[in-house]
């Protein structure tokens, strides 16, 4: 049974690449913005399905790098530096919330 799922997420993300890549007629801006979207698709589901917290919190990070590309890569799209400022604000609270969720984790105090 997990052969049959890992090669059903082989064929759907093969599907993805083929048609975003060789099929669309789109920007290659618009085509890695696509491919940030569907990895957090996968991200997010580790983050529901975690086995563990501490699977959860990496999950969370991952999660929060993936959007200061999306960032990155809409501020390169638009010409516009306003989400570059986001991007680098999101990435100072996502450094915060995983040093205090890995805090929660090991059972210490926040202030400790």
């Amino acid at each position: 049974m997990k052969i049959i799922r890992w090669f059903a997420g082989l064929v759907v993300i093969l599907a993805f690449l083929y048609m975003n890549f060789f099929y669309l007629e789109i920007e290659l801006i618009v085509r890695l913005i696509n491919v940030i979207l569907f990895c957090s698709l996968f991200v997010l589901f580790r983050v529901i399905v975690g086995p563990s917290p501490a699977d959860r919190i990496v999950a969370v990070d991952i999660l929060g790098v993936l959007i200061i590309g999306l960032l990155a890569l809409t501020s390169l799209w638009n010409d516009q530096s306003f989400f570059l400022d986001v991007g680098l604000i999101w990435a100072l609270m996502s450094f915060i919330a995983s040093l205090a969720f890995s805090k929660i984790l090991e059972g210490r105090p926040l202030d400790d």
